[in-house]
């Protein structure tokens, strides 16, 4: 695995698609991130909600977490267009291994890796998460880098998502680009 103070070979333009548990800063990192690159983001859980014509949290609660993660991993196929951009993903998204196979295969994963304590501290600023509803974010976030580490350790690249500034991130995926 690639990590962020390593050398490595400059990066090829693939897509470079952002990993890891919710709260790791995904969205903001991937919007940042593609400003510097100056290429285009996208949140694969807003154009799932655009393709679904309703949030997240309705997708859940109407079909079930098994119909949501089909959907995922149909729109993130399409974004995967082999086009240089920048796309956060769902915290689940990733664990898919039909998805995970397309990502390794077609684009750049980049895990953004952060302590549950740090995320349950995130995600406390907000009520949207279907997982988190009714829980107690940390153990819910304990319970799931546990089970979904292993599959985010698989990316090429892990970056730390501690609680420093996202530019010091952005910077982490930088130099791990080689860039």
């Amino acid at each position: 695995m690639r990590h962020a103070n390593s050398s490595l070979p400059p990066w090829t333009g693939k897509p470079i698609v952002l990993v890891g548990l919710m709260g790791a800063g995904k969205s903001t990192v991937g919007r940042r991130l593609s400003l510097r690159l100056d290429l285009p983001f996208v949140d694969a859980d807003n154009e799932i909600e655009t393709a679904a014509g309703m949030p997240i949290s309705e997708i859940f609660d109407t079909y079930g977490e098994p119909y949501f993660r089909d959907g995922e991993r149909r729109v993130i196929a399409r974004l995967i267009d082999g086009t240089p951009k920048v796309i956060a993903t769902g915290g689940g998204a990733f664990v898919n291994q039909e998805t995970r196979a397309l990502i390794l295969d077609q684009a750049l994963a980049v895990w953004l890796d952060a302590e549950p304590h740090v995320l349950a501290a995130r995600v406390a600023r907000r009520d949207h998460r279907p997982l988190l509803r009714n829980a107690d974010p940390h153990a819910v976030l304990s319970d799931l880098a546990t089970k979904r580490n292993p599959f985010y350790a698989m990316a090429p690249i892990r970056v730390p998502s501690n609680h420093a500034p996202h530019d010091h991130t952005v910077a982490a995926i930088l130099k791990a680009l080689g860039l």
